[in-house]
């Protein structure tokens, strides 16, 4: 049984989680994780994301789909979907506190530069097969590391789209990978069912958080979008720096 600040700490994750998937497109666990954790095993948790990220990002689909480029983010989806399976191959090949450190290093410095010195540079060349080699990394860090989103998030940004376009790309993308790592999770048998139980308080406040975030989405400009995005990539660089230092 899960006791009441279990359950307070269960719900209020979620609809902090929830909200900032609406409004930002991804950040579920990056800020979910700060309540679970204290109640919820790593393993347990890291699943818990994954199935919160999904509902979330499903619910608000639909509001952003007229602006989905298909023809921009289904070669990045189907090449992160084969780049998977490659991320998960390597668990056991990489220091993964190293790789925490320098993907962590890597987006405070992107996040600082763009926000400190507002620099917008912008990258028209490559076509859909630099769409599509970012796709695959992006899926290769998911596989390794849960770490699907920086990429495709970042080069969405130095690709110069709209808030809509950008959203659009990154968020279908992670819903496809999320989704892919929700499925292997099941098949492992990592799908409990007192993490079903979790799942049940989660949900609602996940629902009601991503239904308020996206209502505050389409009040930011393409600047303001921009800047909560390098916002939350700071934090998680951040994060993942804290994370694999002694």
């Amino acid at each position: 049984m899960l006791t009441a600040t279990a359950v307070a700490l269960l719900a209020g994750g979620a609809f902090a989680g929830g909200f900032i998937s609406g409004l930002a497109g991804f950040g579920t666990g990056l800020i979910a994780l700060g309540f679970w954790l204290h109640v919820v095993e790593p393993s347990a948790a890291a699943t818990l994301v994954a199935i919160c990220s999904v509902a979330a990002q499903a619910q608000n689909l639909p509001g952003i789909w007229p602006a989905v480029d298909h023809r921009r983010v289904w070669p990045m989806v189907l090449a992160g979907l084969l780049g998977i399976p490659l991320g998960t191959l390597l668990l056991t090949r990489v220091a993964l506190d190293s790789f925490r450190l320098g993907i962590g290093l890597l987006l405070l410095g992107y996040a600082a530069f763009m926000l400190l010195g507002r620099f917008q540079p912008r990258i028209a060349w490559g076509g859909r097969l630099a769409d599509a080699a970012v796709g695959f990394g992006g899926g290769v860090l998911g596989g390794l590391a849960g770490l699907s989103g920086p990429l495709p998030t970042i080069w969405a940004t130095l690709r110069g789209w709209g808030k809509d376009q950008r959203r659009g790309v990154f968020q279908l993308f992670n819903l496809a990978i999320l989704g892919t790592v929700v499925l292997w999770h099941a098949a492992s048998g990592l799908v409990t069912a007192r993490l079903g139980l979790m799942v049940a308080i989660a949900l609602p406040g996940t629902f009601a958080g991503a239904w308020l975030g996206i209502r505050a989405y389409r009040r930011l400009s393409d600047r303001r979008f921009q800047d909560v995005v390098l916002v939350l990539l700071a934090l998680s660089g951040a994060t993942l720096v804290g994370n694999a230092l002694p």
